[in-house]
Order: structure tokens, then C-alpha cells, then sequence
């Protein structure tokens, strides 16, 4: 089975089963930060977090592999007159949708490809913000059903993103999961 299908599927059965999309807990903690503007959340699956920025005033663009959850998005827009722009994408093949445009905000949720954090990076605006939450490496966690290749190492978000200004972070071993928020600032050589 390729990601597409095991994705439909994943999604399908939750849909299925009725299980409301909720946005990230964390996502919550920061609203103070989030005045509207322009966003994209790049595997955005059933679009939790998109309907929630959307009705904070951002622009959407939710992009997904699978077009189960795509289509829902789309169609629970409509219904809530949200603007969200939901689009079937493969992030690790189609790269080149990530470049075209700049946003005020970034949200990647429980998806990790490394080859992405230039571009993540790049998407974002002067100012822009980048709230990034997936698992990472830790014993205790509970998280062991999860390929080692999508966890992340200790502390790994905070040297990635190390040169902006970190806002939040978190390496929640209970839940073992790293969360980063953090905001692009132009550095200033000027003393």
C-alpha cells in the first residue's frame, strides 16, 4: 500500500467513526500570537488546525497527501464559509508547490521529512511564524509503533531553527513529542 492509499484509509475510518478534528493543544496556547494574515498547514489532514486559524482570520492553504481528507476539508469549509484553499500535495515529491508563495504563519503537525526545513524556512515571511509539533526519540514515550526515521532527536527543532526567535518549546517525554514555536527575525549585525 503507497502513503495515498494507507493515508485514505487512515482517514476514511476516522471519518467513519465520527472522530471530530480538533486543532493542536498547543496551537491553542499560542492564539495571542495569531493575528490573521496568510498560513499554510502542510499535512494538514482532517484540517483541524486549518478550520481553527481560518475562523482566527488567516487565509488558508491546507495541503495533504491524501485526497479523502482534502476533500473534506473542502467541503467543511464550504459549509462554514472558512477560506480555505485545500489541496492534494505529496510533500516529499511535490516540493515545488512549497516555493511559490510566502505566509505569515507555517503549522506542520506529526509529519517529519528533514528535506523540508529549507523550504519551510523559505516559506516563511520576515516576522512569520513556524509552529512545528512531532514525535521525537525518547524510551519512555509510548510511541514505539512509530518508524525511528519520523522522530525526531533531542533538541533537534531547537538547533534547526536555532537562529530564530524561539517563543515556545517543548520536549514532552510522557508524550514524546518535540513542539516549537517560533517567529523569523532578520538578524542585525549593527552594534
Amino acid at each position: 500500500m503507497n502513503a495515498k492509499e494507507k493515508w485514505n484509509r487512515k482517514y476514511m475510518d476516522r471519518l467513519i467513526d465520527d472522530k471530530p478534528t480538533e486543532p493542536n493543544r498547543r496551537l491553542l496556547k499560542i492564539a495571542p500570537y495569531l493575528k490573521g494574515g496568510t498560513a499554510i498547514d502542510l499535512a494538514s489532514g482532517l484540517g483541524g488546525n486549518s478550520f481553527y486559524l481560518a475562523d482566527l482570520g488567516y487565509e488558508m492553504t491546507a495541503l495533504d497527501i491524501s485526497d479523502v481528507a482534502v476533500n473534506y476539508v473542502k467541503e467543511q469549509a464550504a459549509k462554514r464559509g472558512l477560506n480555505i484553499t485545500s489541496k492534494v500535495a505529496d510533500l516529499t515529491k511535490d516540493k515545488n508547490k512549497l516555493t511559490s508563495r510566502k505566509y505569515d504563519l507555517t503549522v506542520m503537525t506529526y509529519y517529519l521529512d528533514r528535506s523540508l526545513f529549507p523550504l519551510v524556512k523559505q516559506m516563511v515571511n520576515e516576522d512569520g511564524y513556524l509552529f512545528f509539533e512531532t514525535f521525537f526519540k525518547h524510551k519512555a514515550a509510548g510511541n514505539e509503533h512509530i518508524s525511528s526515521q519520523y522522530k525526531l532527536e533531542s533538541n533537534e527543532l531547537l538547533r534547526e531553527f536555532g537562529d530564530w526567535k524561539i517563543l515556545f518549546y517543548e520536549e514532552d517525554e510522557q508524550e514524546g513529542r518535540q513542539t516549537i514555536f517560533c517567529q523569523k527575525k532578520m538578524i542585525s549585525n549593527s552594534i
